[in-house]
């Protein structure tokens, strides 16, 4: 049986060196184009990107979406990931804290909090765990490791039950998830891994009190196809390789996700979009279609094993795509860039 550390080493190697992207499906957001502004009437200077989330203002959408922890190495990962979020002004998760609340001696590689004193910052276990004995306790004590500002509950059932070590039972898990969300003194995010949120659990979520939701889409890094890379027999090779394109692209969780926030009247919950998010045009896509905030991990993870130096250029460089994006399409602030008309389905450029 791997400990959770080893585990924990083993994805971020895997993420690395394999190819554990999706073969067919994508995010969706190919789908959707801007409508180009020959004469934008602002300055680039003047067009801001910036957003407030959880009481926090964001120099821009973007969030450092929930990576690793429990190792040396993913301790230097989240440092420099968190300097760098700091130096940006973003926000940022961690992964799941599980090896910290059972190997304390691992605690250290999570605690980012001295390296973001500002930044917005967000906790993380798994919410299967509250089948497994979890509680209020461990959610607190995973909030109070990192100062966070709010805890997220990942929802991963998929990349569970390919695991040799997963654990497959969920049943009743909603009402634990409730209650967490009514005693926990921050706020808790529900969070998919990377296949989806439909209509009907964000509705029932929210029901139950999450204060926001990251619809975490099909279209970038498969969790299935990672857990094939590290599965020890042939039997959990096979069945996680035939899950390597199921899931929900992230444009249409986004959607889904969004719609319901509109019936349900509860305008000020925000939704998250990661899953496969990869430039700054398609953080604006996001944006325009409903986002509050946008994950990315890949991009991130593959510049933070150079330097701090590296993901900050990371990070300005999505944030100048995002501000050219808004700048070409002739909208100077968030608010404007969700105006119709100005992010089209692409079907809609081809007049027949």
């Amino acid at each position: 049986m791997h400990s959770h550390s080893s585990r924990k080493a083993d994805h971020i190697r895997i993420n690395l060196e394999e190819d554990v992207e999706f073969l067919q499906l994508t995010t969706g957001f190919e789908r959707f184009h801007f409508v180009h502004e020959a004469l934008p009437e602002i300055d680039l200077a003047d067009v801001d990107t910036s957003i407030t989330v959880f009481g926090k203002r964001l120099s821009a959408p973007i969030l450092v979406s929930s990576m690793t922890g429990g190792t040396e190495r993913a301790g230097t990962i989240n440092r420099r990931l968190a300097e760098a979020t700091q130096a940006c002004g973003l926000a940022m998760g961690v992964g799941s804290q599980r090896s910290a609340l059972e190997e304390p001696e691992t605690a250290a590689s999570f605690r980012v909090r001295e390296y973001a004193p500002d930044a917005l910052i967000f906790a993380n276990l798994g919410a299967v765990q509250l089948n497994y004995g979890y509680g209020l306790d461990h959610c607190r004590r995973a909030v109070d490791m990192l100062e966070a500002d709010a805890l997220i509950l990942h929802l991963n059932p998929l990349q569970e039950v390919v695991q040799a070590e997963g654990d497959t039972n969920w049943r009743d898990l909603l009402p634990k998830i409730a209650a967490v969300c009514r005693a926990l003194p921050v706020p808790v995010i529900a969070k998919e891994v990377g296949w989806g949120i439909n209509p009907r659990t964000a509705r029932r979520l929210i029901e139950a009190g999450i204060s926001a939701i990251d619809v975490a889409g099909a279209g970038g890094t498969s969790w299935s196809q990672v857990e094939m890379h590290r599965a020890p027999t042939e039997r959990l090779r096979r069945l996680a390789a035939a899950f390597r394109d199921w899931g929900t692209p992230t444009a249409t969780s986004l959607a889904w996700v969004c719609q319901v926030r509109a019936e349900m009247n509860v305008p000020g919950l925000p939704i998250f979009a990661s899953g496969g998010m990869r430039s700054g045009q398609e953080i604006a896509k996001a944006v325009a279609l409903g986002a509050d905030l946008v994950g990315l991990a890949s991009p991130f993870l593959k510049r933070v094993m150079e330097s701090t130096e590296a993901v900050v250029e990371e990070m300005e460089i999505l944030e100048a795509e995002m501000r050219i994006a808004m700048f070409c399409a002739g909208v100077a602030d968030v608010a404007a860039l969700r105006c119709p008309g100005v992010l089209m389905p692409l079907g809609d450029f081809y007049v027949g």
